[in-house]
């Protein structure tokens, strides 16, 4: 039976319904396992790319269980689960790169992710090209080398929030033999990365599918054997490991997950709508609106938003005037994570990184979650903030 997303949210990683018993799965925490004689171990450890009880450090049915779930909401047919967002990042990338290879990635990607290309990785001798996200295919031909061997997408860009277009890249990417990687953490539910040509996708659990900004958790999906086997024997052989409780939220959390995105889509276009007639405002960039770059293709690949956007006021405001209009916010906490049930705030200036001149726009930016409060009173909030940045 194929699943709509609602449906896959509530069923996913449980036991089937007519089967007897709880709910939810049961959180189990353990490292050693016993077996009842030498044959039956040799004969287990031989299935380590199955979701058997080995050992601890390979997963128990918790695991198993919020794996299960990711995978098929991403659209893929095998998820591994990873301690934290950013090293759903960087086993993959140490899985598949070696010494002397090329990796390309966008000059909008999340700042850890380019702090780790460009320290750990480039010690272990593979090499990283920054390419505008905006970028065209027959634009991004002309960066592939021979040993480029993973494109990295980020869609929407940290902080500036430009839509790549994944299909046509992603084509590029394959003609020349490379694997395409995507940090699909805003776009959960609404984006299906499998679909578009898409190798690797990411996932920063702590995000949405925690969603009540108390753990830290990540998750890779992936929709070949091929790629299944290298990357659960590279997070094996990295030690990669996850909190069962951790993974217990988030299947919880996952149950939840649609009705709390698609209030916080509601509330953050409304925010956002908002901000774009505010003369204060030079542009949004949330991906549902025309003013973000790449609007039309998140029109065309994208089945909704959540509620992260980013704000560039005009030219006239320091970043001293968006200081004080953060600090001023009652309801607005400054946080730098997001994808909680809570509002948060975070001035962007000195924390974009760029090395290609791509990120630049009218004036000081601030990137908004919006989050499970009243919109009138969020509204009201930021009334009193854009005044007190009037008088900086």
């Amino acid at each position: 039976m194929v699943k709509k997303i609602e449906t896959a949210l509530v069923h996913a990683g449980r036991k089937p319904t007519k089967e007897y018993g709880f709910v939810n799965p049961k959180l189990v925490r353990g490292s050693t396992v016993l077996y009842p004689d030498m044959v039956t171990k040799l004969a287990t450890g031989k299935r380590i790319l199955e979701p058997v009880d080995i050992y601890g450090l390979c997963g128990n049915e918790t695991h198993f269980a919020l794996e299960a779930a990711i995978a098929e909401i991403e659209g893929g047919s095998h998820a591994q689960v990873t301690g934290s967002g950013l090293s759903a990042i960087t086993v993959p990338l140490l899985a598949y790169l070696r010494a002397g290879d090329h990796l390309l990635v966008p000059d909008s990607v999340y700042g850890p992710t380019r702090t780790f290309c460009d320290g750990l990785l480039r010690r272990y001798g593979v090499e990283t090209s920054y390419y505008d996200p905006m970028i065209t295919a027959p634009a991004l031909e002309a960066l592939f080398r021979p040993n480029t061997r993973v494109l990295f997408t980020e869609s929407p860009g940290s902080h500036t929030f430009e839509v790549q277009d994944i299909p046509a890249l992603a084509e590029v990417a394959h003609e020349r033999g490379a694997k395409v990687f995507l940090d699909n953490t805003w776009g959960i539910h609404h984006f299906q990365p499998f679909t578009k040509g898409v190798d690797v996708s990411i996932q920063a659990l702590t995000k949405y599918p925690g969603g009540h900004s108390d753990i830290v958790l990540g998750a890779v999906a992936v929709n070949s054997e091929k790629d299944w086997k290298w990357l659960r024997l590279g997070a094996l052989e990295l030690g990669n490991y996850a909190s069962p409780d951790d993974c217990w939220l988030a299947l919880r959390g996952l149950r939840t997950l649609h009705v709390r995105l698609k209030a916080q889509e509601a509330a953050g276009l409304r925010v956002a709508e908002w901000f774009a007639g505010r003369p204060e405002v030079a542009r949004v960039l949330h991906p549902a609106l025309p003013s973000c770059p790449g609007h039309e293709v998140f029109k065309r690949d994208f089945t909704g938003s959540c509620g992260l956007f980013g704000v560039a006021f005009q030219p006239q405001f320091s970043p001293a005037a968006v200081v004080r209009m953060v600090d001023s916010l009652q309801l607005f906490g400054i946080g730098a994570s997001w994808g909680g049930y809570e509002s948060l705030v975070l001035p962007t200036t000195g924390t974009i990184r760029r090395s290609e001149g791509t990120g630049v726009f009218e004036g000081e930016m601030a990137r908004f979650h919006i989050g499970l409060e009243n919109v009138d009173d969020l509204i009201e909030d930021l009334e009193r903030g854009l005044a007190a940045l009037r008088a900086a």
